[in-house]
């Protein structure tokens, strides 16, 4: 049998990524999720990209899904006079207010309320930390004086952090708002939102999305400030899935705190039952070279070792000059360790006071019952989705074959662990459907005769309910499907 992989893919479309030859090949090599990133996206661009996905995935029996991106409160300083060089002890007014070009003495900010909310001895870091500023005081109006303690070149528009400073600003810009409003017209499969720093901001999104959307878009809450990593029990119960993201979080915190906070992440979304992909620099140098660092193959390999849903590139496939070898690369990695057993998956039974608990308990058992038996799949029929976000949690060896009617949730589901889901709109008896969904099975290459599937199904079945009944078979043949 063909070897499969179970952790997914994210690629971030870009100039890269334009034509529908290229975008074939990355899904033939293992995409499974196409990232927009509004920071710096063109509808007209994103409309087109999103067409040929979806074609693609007509064409060639894909289910490629869309993550739409939202750049979120990102500060930046303005436009500079020529070259400016900032030196240590140097001190510098960052204003606000009607834009201008920035000199070596002051500089433009983009965010208004920045005066306001800046207090002395807060540092203000630029271009990913690598220029350093102190706070010295405030007029509270429109000026910050800051003292220079990291210096090097002052560059435009560079992204500007602020590690310690409490800011005002909603999550959800007016360009958010737009986006997010784009995006649902597009029917995007999940939305991410940065720098997310409580629970209050996923709400936001929420309610945006429930207003201009029949369908549930399920939200991803990209982890990347301090406050987010505190708060982080109440961001897991507003969202749908985790993103670590490292660049600014490695700025926002020392970077040496990373590599466990992403592990505290990686174990609070498995526990949560909800997806977490692990983001930023993973393969950069691929962007003008064929071959990976040792490192970046390690990180990679890492990540899917603690467990992440999904890895995620970025410049690697929007802007590189090899986003298909990339993608092949990864996907290398991916299954040359995803099947260790150093990777341990926290297996705590689920609590008995929730209203699924049934659900909960009948796909916890599924999956170690799977591991017991060596089943080589886990299939379930589900409407919702939600037994696939409960099994694939558990990280069973066998893969998780999941059949729907609902064609919203065939591609959303592409962004778990180890699903893969089918479109059946069958709902006849029982027996006649599981012999439908093992023919299929067979027919795609998931199974053999000799193999044993772990079936979950909701009795009655036709009633769509919850799932209540788990049914072990041993494939005696393999029918296929007329």
């Amino acid at each position: 049998m063909v070897k499969r992989k179970k952790t997914k893919i994210v690629a971030t479309l870009g100039p890269a990524t334009s034509t529908k030859a290229v975008l074939k090949a990355m899904l033939d090599e293992g995409v499974d999720v196409f990232r927009i990133n509004f920071s710096h996206a063109d509808y007209k661009d994103v409309e087109e990209r999103i067409i040929m996905i979806r074609e693609l995935n007509a064409e060639f029996g894909y289910n490629a899904a869309i993550l739409g991106d939202l750049q979120g409160p990102k500060l930046r300083v303005g436009t500079m006079k020529g070259e400016v060089i900032v030196n240590e002890g140097d001190e510098i007014i960052f204003a606000t207010g009607e834009r201008f070009e920035g000199t070596k003495e002051r500089v433009y900010m983009t965010y208004d309320k920045f005066p306001q909310d800046a207090k002395p001895g807060e540092r203000i870091l630029l271009d990913d930390g690598k220029l350093i500023f102190e706070v010295i005081s405030t007029d509270l109006k429109s000026e910050v004086k800051a003292r220079v303690i990291q210096g090097g070149p002052l560059r435009s528009k560079k992204g500007v952090n602020l590690p310690n400073t409490n800011i005002s600003q909603p999550a959800l810009t007016e360009k958010d708002i737009e986006d997010a409003i784009f995006a649902i017209k597009m029917e995007v499969d999940w939305m991410a939102l940065s720098f997310v720093r409580h629970a209050e901001d996923l709400m936001q999104l929420e309610e945006l999305i429930s207003k201009h959307s029949a369908h549930k878009i399920p939200i991803i809450a990209k982890i990347e400030k301090p406050e987010a990593v505190e708060n982080i029990d109440k961001i897991v119960a507003y969202c749908d899935g985790l993103m670590v993201a490292r660049g600014d979080l490695g700025v926002e915190i020392p970077a040496e705190e990373v590599p466990l906070i992403q592990k505290q992440l990686v174990l609070r979304a498995k526990q949560a039952r909800i997806p977490v992909i692990i983001a930023t620099q993973m393969m950069e140098t691929m962007i003008s070279s064929l071959t990976p660092t040792r490192a970046e193959v390690n990180d990679v390999a890492n990540s899917v070792m603690d467990g992440a849903d999904a890895v995620m590139l970025s410049g690697e496939t929007s802007v590189g000059q090899y986003p298909v070898q990339v993608i092949r690369q990864m996907s290398n990695i991916i299954k040359s360790v995803e099947d260790s057993a150093l990777i341990k998956v926290p297996q705590m039974p689920p609590h008995i006071r929730t209203k699924r608990y049934i659900t909960k308990s009948i796909c916890y058992h599924a999956a170690n019952m799977a591991n017991e038996i060596d089943a080589k799949a886990i299939s379930t029929l589900t409407n919702s989705g939600y037994t696939a976000f409960q099994i694939s949690a558990w990280r069973p060896k066998s893969h998780i074959l999941v059949f729907t009617s609902n064609k919203r949730i065939l591609t959303q589901l592409n962004l778990l662990w180890g699903v893969k889901a089918f479109f059946y709109d069958k709902f006849v008896s029982t027996d006649e459907t599981i012999e439908d969904v093992n023919a299929i099975a067979c027919q795609k290459g998931y199974l053999k005769e000799g193999d044993m599937l772990v079936s979950l199904a909701a009795m009655p079945i036709q009633e769509k309910g919850m799932v209540n009944t788990l049914r072990i078979t041993e494939i005696t043949r393999c029918n296929f499907l007329e």
